[in-house]
């Protein structure tokens, strides 16, 4: 590189690392908590819920591998908003998602180390802060570095899993199962809102496309691939695991996984999930550190936060200032007292309205944008792709209601930090470029309207 050549962001990720983050963001925590106390709402009928709750990530992942497949970008949420909806709501989305994100990178930790304590008398915060501080570390030195390391996490846990597929596949009764619809419909439905968080984080591939090679190919196909493995991952965990104990047992267990593993192995089966778990949880954080850092590149670079942000490192080419920002949001995050309901809403509401957003920015792309939908390398048509984005928003908004009754102190929470971040926006109204026309899809030479 010359140097009078400003640093570019470095296309270094490949099909098996995109596929890795967005299953590895998504394969976090819950596949180790929520299949108990799904299983004391739905029974047997957890089953059908794991399947009925990835349609919403089949709409999602749809819209996502579209957008992706015509103008990918890193911060793409934030990108496809403010260049397809409205600038103030693009940033009013990202602005909740930093408050989500930081959220969830300490949930995780937290989770993290209360699993490491089965095994080891340490101390909450330190370990708490080392976890953080490593995923940091991933981040600053190198996208490639840290696409790398979350694949190879990933890799080490289906490992894991595996074992515990195989040692107990032989040893499940289909009659502990039972009928799948045996309690009928409601009890199935009344446990999505808990099965929905298995899925979330399936996009994670299409926030690094200036990152990705061959990203208007790679991309659609990573989400559909980590979207796959996820829910056959799922699927055989959560049958095998009813087939050793029964819905009840696992309904009764404050840690299920550990339940249904120590009937198949017996004392090792703790050490098994705790090493499967917490290579869960280091993955998840990595991958949403990532997607959090690109966040605040993508607002930087488009000058709706302080332009440091958007800067690259001169070697490393990440956004090094974006990355020590949101470390160091999370170090203070991991300060505070938190509780994992509250927590897991206010995490939720974001992420659903980013959902809502770019199905929004997908349906406008279409009807304003023809020449850029003509440009997808996804065979689907304007009319499928506007009720593919309408039913998409529909379902945002269910969950997002849905969440209300749950926790509401977690609304009122984001409903001040979004006060603070429409003053933000209100104060730096005059440096805030207007609305944009669409960039150009990095793939693609000149468009002609």
């Amino acid at each position: 590189m010359r140097a009078d050549t400003p640093p570019q962001l470095k296309r270094s990720i490949r099909l098996i690392d995109l596929v890795m983050l967005g299953a590895g963001a998504a394969m976090g925590a819950s596949i180790f908590s929520v299949f108990g106390p799904a299983a004391a709402i739905a029974g047997s009928g957890v089953v059908v819920a794991v399947l009925l709750a990835a349609l919403p990530m089949v709409l999602f992942g749809l819209v996502y591998g579209f957008m992706a497949s015509v103008m990918p970008r890193s911060g793409a949420s934030y990108e496809w908003q403010r260049a397809f909806v409205h600038p103030m709501l693009g940033f009013m989305i990202s602005w909740l998602r930093l408050m989500g994100s930081a959220m969830l990178i300490v949930m995780f930790a937290r989770v993290l180390v209360n699993y490491l304590k089965m095994a080891l008398p340490l101390p909450d915060r330190p370990m708490m802060l080392a976890a953080i501080a490593g995923v940091f570390a991933l981040n600053y030195f190198g996208v490639g570095l840290a696409a790398r390391a979350q694949t190879v996490l990933m890799v080490l846990m289906l490992a894991v899993l595996a074992v515990f597929a195989v040692v107990g596949a032989p040893q499940a009764e289909l009659a502990k199962i039972g009928d799948v619809m045996g309690g009928g419909w409601l009890p199935i439905l009344a446990a999505l809102p808990l099965m929905i968080h298995l899925f979330l984080g399936i996009e994670t591939a299409t926030e690094v496309g200036e990152e990705a090679a061959n990203a208007q190919r790679n991309i659609p196909l990573a989400l559909v691939l980590a979207l796959a493995l996820s829910a056959g991952v799922y699927l055989v965990i959560l049958l095998i695991s009813l087939g050793l104990v029964g819905p009840a047992a696992l309904a009764a267990s404050k840690a299920p996984m550990v339940t249904a593993a120590e009937a198949a192995l017996g004392p090792f089966a703790k050490p098994l999930v705790i090493g499967a778990a917490v290579l869960a949880l280091l993955k998840s954080m990595n991958a949403i550190f990532l997607v959090y850092t690109r966040s605040l590149f993508a607002m930087g670079r488009a000058g709706v936060l302080p332009a440091a942000l958007g800067r690259l490192h001169p070697r490393w080419g990440t956004p090094h200032i974006a990355v020590c920002t949101a470390f160091a949001a999370t170090c203070i995050g991991a300060l505070a007292p938190s509780s994992l309901v509250f927590l897991f809403i206010a995490i939720n509401i974001p992420t659903m309205m980013k959902y809502f957003g770019t199905c929004l920015a997908a349906l406008n792309l279409v009807r304003r944008r023809p020449d850029l939908h003509a440009l997808s390398r996804l065979p689907m048509g304007r009319r499928t792709v506007g009720v593919l984005s309408i039913l998409g928003m529909a379902c945002a908004l269910l969950i997002i209601v849905a969440g209300f009754k749950t926790d509401p102190r977690a609304y009122l929470v984001l409903g001040g930090w979004a006060v603070a971040g429409l003053a933000v926006w209100l104060l730096g109204r005059k440096q805030t470029p207007g609305p944009t026309p669409a960039p150009l899809p990095i793939d693609a030479g000149p468009v002609r309207s």
